[in-house]
């Protein structure tokens, strides 16, 4: 009963500290949800996972580029961007460590109806790891970096003339994937659910 006790006292005192930071998160995803605000995210000191059942994406290009994480050295990233995609079955987590409490799991769930997919325009995804099966159409592979004509064009920390693929069209199932960042035009969130686990609860 009394480790009962102090457990309940520590989950009130993270409530108190937590609240204001999910309930701007949940802000942010209701109107990334409508269609409202574009996301766009600097680079933390802290990675994230995500996975997704299915990613159709319109004008894809994928290039290497630098970053330079929050108290960290710059690393180098593959950075994949589309022009549009639609994703189904989105699961976004990432693991904070809270002091005297230990490790809790942020995870937000989008697009679980296959008919009322994640929407994005302008999607760029700043990888470390990347796990999926995947099919392009009319690719090209060893296009120069500054020189693509598919997808968006390369953003900050590109180096000029580097090794980059493109392809009209480039769907991913089974997507498993570590990034650092991930922005976007327009992100539109169908289905929308944010939740706190104790421990570390990842998406895989």
């Amino acid at each position: 009963m009394e480790s009962q006790a102090r457990g309940g006292t520590r989950w009130r005192r993270f409530g108190l500290v937590m609240v204001p930071s999910v309930a701007a998160t949940a802000a942010i995803g209701v109107a990334l949800a409508q269609g409202a605000l574009a996301a766009s995210f600097a680079v933390s000191g802290q990675q994230f996972k995500v996975s997704v059942d299915r990613l159709d994406g319109e004008g894809f290009v994928q290039y290497g580029a630098m970053v330079t994480p929050a108290g960290g050295e710059e690393r180098p990233v593959a950075v994949s961007a589309f022009d549009h995609a639609t994703i189904n079955n989105l699961c976004q987590s990432v693991v904070l460590p809270v002091p005297f409490f230990g490790d809790v799991t942020v995870r937000i769930g989008a697009g679980s109806n296959p008919n009322n997919p994640v929407e994005a325009d302008n999607l760029f995804i700043d990888l470390e790891q990347l796990n999926a099966d995947a099919t392009f159409t009319n690719i090209d592979i060893g296009v120069a970096a500054d020189q693509t004509t598919k997808g968006p064009t390369p953003g900050a920390g590109v180096l000029p003339g580097s090794f980059a693929q493109q392809s009209d069209r480039a769907v991913l199932t089974d997507v498993e994937q570590t990034a650092w960042a991930t922005s976007a035009g327009t992100f539109k969130l169908s289905d929308l659910s944010l939740s706190l686990h104790r421990g570390a609860n990842e998406c895989f």
